[in-house]
């Protein structure tokens, strides 16, 4: 039952775009079409999972034990910059087809403050390895839902006769503040 209120808390009652504010650079940057709001997510869900299992890792069986765990936002800043790079090296040697459909979202990853904050939440809330991923998972899948949802409205916004001061950025900004609003009612769901 846990798992499942983990689940359900980062995909819709605490959404890490729409309710904490967390990965609005590619929320509002990358979602202009679908096409690249997928690519975007499929590799935040990589990346974010990845990053929290290691800097769980680091965090249980480095920093506590060694007593630094001031050191825990610069190490984890770190780790996940290493992270992408390293597996940006990795997709590129042994599977370019992969490297090629994640393209620039890679590099885009260092600088997601998400993928940060669901390290940072993940070692706050004092979860175990596998509620940690569990966590992971389902904040990507919630950054995933955010960023589909919004980046198929602005498709939508884009056959609409929207007024011309309205346009591009304004309506975005709008549309967002609506959705994050939508998301508003799945509080208290548990």
């Amino acid at each position: 039952m846990e798992y499942f209120v983990i689940i359900i808390g980062a995909i819709f009652v605490s959404n890490i775009v729409l309710q904490q504010f967390l990965g609005i650079c590619p929320f509002l940057g990358v979602s202009a079409k679908v096409d690249t709001a997928v690519g975007m997510s499929g590799a935040v869900l990589f990346v974010m999972t990845i990053a929290t299992i290691v800097t769980w890792l680091i965090q249980n069986y480095v920093l506590q034990p060694l007593g630094v765990t001031f050191l825990q936002t610069i190490s984890f800043i770190l780790v996940i910059a290493s992270l992408v790079q390293m597996v940006e090296i990795i997709l590129k040697k042994v599977s370019p087809p992969l490297y090629q459909a994640l393209g620039i979202f890679l590099p885009l990853i260092t600088t997601n403050c998400a993928i940060m904050g669901v390290a940072l939440l993940t070692v706050a809330k004092e979860f175990n390895l596998l509620e940690g991923v569990v966590f992971a998972i389902a904040n990507a899948i919630g950054f995933a839902l955010a960023m589909l949802l919004f980046a198929g409205l602005r498709e939508h916004l884009d056959l609409m006769d929207v007024p011309k001061g309205m346009r591009g950025v304004p309506i975005a900004l709008v549309t967002a503040g609506i959705l994050a609003m939508a998301f508003m009612g799945f509080t208290g769901l548990v």
